[in-house]
């Protein structure tokens, strides 16, 4: 239990990083995500050729890993892109908001009564994203030494579209998990927003000529840590601590992940000097909603074990 109550924490703490690497990476959120998605099918595709886990997938299962694909292909984007017109906090603490939106996006999607206390807890996140949006700093109020925010406004939008399409690939990925090898899924999906992201690039290079498309120098070393620390080793850490751990302390655990993250942005890039009251103010909203979320999660657990 010890054992993977770290490796979970370890894996949370890895995935924080991801908004650091996509702060320090020069390249843009599309070609980043190119290259986070490309090499994370290969290297998952030498593991599950080494290990001999490879599984057919079911016809009507098809459509949906390859819809989840693109939806992952677009949030990664949306994320990225987040980062870099805003800042890491402020697309972690958007990306936080995705539990609530899972659990008031799944009874819709899957055709199921609507609870109105996760419609309520939603609106206590979308409250805090407005907070956050509102008491944002105009640039005179800065320190001389910390720049603004290219577009602080597109780069919050970002992050709550990000947000909301992990909720939506997060229902679809339920029943799926179920049924198939997890790396399996995450090399056909990771493998397929590849495949769609290199359809679109000669419209992407078209509009973007002087778009850088090869990493150089320290971009080489933190793509190569984003795709095998971030992601490969993250989620093998996880996978391997969720035998042995309950679903609420797999669920407040990945809930970390934006604390770890926004942490390290305070400490490696002082993020706090670009932030006002309104940001923490928001970010209380949020957490609040996500552990409101995380309790009535333990407390429908509860009810359906006494009924069974």
């Amino acid at each position: 239990m010890k054992k993977a109550l770290i490796q979970m924490h370890l894996a949370v703490l890895l995935w924080g990083f991801t908004g650091i690497l996509g702060r320090v990476i020069t390249l843009s959120a599309p070609v980043l995500v190119w290259y986070r998605m490309g090499l994370t099918a290969l290297f998952i595709g030498i593991i599950l050729s080494y290990r001999k886990l490879w599984q057919k997938l079911e016809r009507k299962d098809v459509k949906k890993v390859v819809g989840i694909g693109l939806l992952y292909a677009i949030h990664w984007v949306a994320f990225y892109a987040s980062i870099k017109l805003a800042n890491a906090s402020i697309a972690l603490v958007c990306l936080s908001t995705a539990s609530v939106f899972t659990a008031v996006l799944d009874p819709i999607l899957n055709k199921k009564k609507i609870n109105p206390l996760e419609i309520g807890l939603s609106l206590i996140a979308i409250l805090g994203v407005y907070c956050i949006y509102v008491m944002y700093p105009a640039e005179d109020e800065l320190k001389p030494d910390k720049k603004a925010m290219l577009d602080f406004p597109l780069g919050l939008a970002l992050g709550i579209l990000a947000s909301v399409i992990s909720a939506i690939f997060t229902v679809f990925n339920k029943p799926l998990a179920g049924k198939y090898e997890p790396r399996l899924l995450v090399f056909y999906e990771m493998m397929i927003g590849f495949i769609f992201l290199t359809i679109v690039a000669p419209l992407y290079i078209y509009q973007n000529p002087a778009e850088p498309l090869i990493p150089f120098n320290w971009d080489i070393i933190w793509i190569f840590c984003l795709v095998y620390f971030c992601t490969v080793l993250g989620q093998s850490l996880a996978m391997t601590a969720l035998k042995d751990l309950s679903t609420f302390t797999v669920t407040f655990s990945v809930n970390l992940e934006p604390v770890y993250g926004i942490i390290l942005a305070f400490i490696f890039f002082d993020e706090q000097e670009q932030l006002s009251a309104g940001f923490y103010i928001g970010m209380g909203l949020i957490a609040l909603s996500v552990l409101l979320q995380v309790s009535l999660l333990i407390r429908n657990s509860r009810k359906q074990k006494v009924l069974v």
